[in-house]
C-alpha cells in the first residue's frame, strides 16, 4: 500500500490538519496525523485504536473496537503511521455511510 497511498486515502475522506505544525509530513510536504492523534480522533468516535507490529510478516497492524464491544476494523501497513493514517480514512469513510458526521480533524 505506502504510506502515499494511506495519505491520499486519508485526504481523500476529507480529512484537514487543524495545526499543520503539529504535524508529521509526508516528503511531498503534506502534513498527517501522528499515531497518537490518530488514536485521539478513534477516542472522539468513540472507539479504541491499537497499533502494533506483527513480527512474522514485519507489518503492522492497527485494530480499532468499540469502546464496548468487539472488532470494529483492522488494517495492515509497512510502518505504524502507515496503519494509522489509513485507520483513520477507513474511520472517517465509516462513519460517514452509516451516520453522515465525522470526528473532528487532528
Amino acid at each position: 500500500m505506502g504510506i502515499d497511498f494511506a495519505i491520499d486515502e486519508l485526504y481523500a475522506s476529507g480529512w484537514t490538519a487543524t495545526d499543520p505544525s503539529a504535524c508529521p509530513k509526508h516528503q511531498d510536504g503534506r502534513p498527517y496525523p501522528s499515531v497518537e492523534s490518530v488514536r485521539g480522533s478513534f477516542e472522539d468516535a468513540g472507539f479504541e485504536l491499537s497499533v502494533r507490529h506483527i513480527q512474522l510478516f514485519d507489518c503492522y497492524r492497527a485494530e480499532w473496537r468499540e469502546v464496548s464491544g468487539g472488532s470494529s476494523g483492522a488494517v495492515v501497513g509497512q510502518t505504524a503511521d502507515e496503519a494509522a493514517v489509513y485507520a483513520l480514512s477507513q474511520l472517517r469513510r465509516s462513519l460517514v455511510s452509516h451516520a453522515g458526521s465525522l470526528p473532528s480533524a487532528t
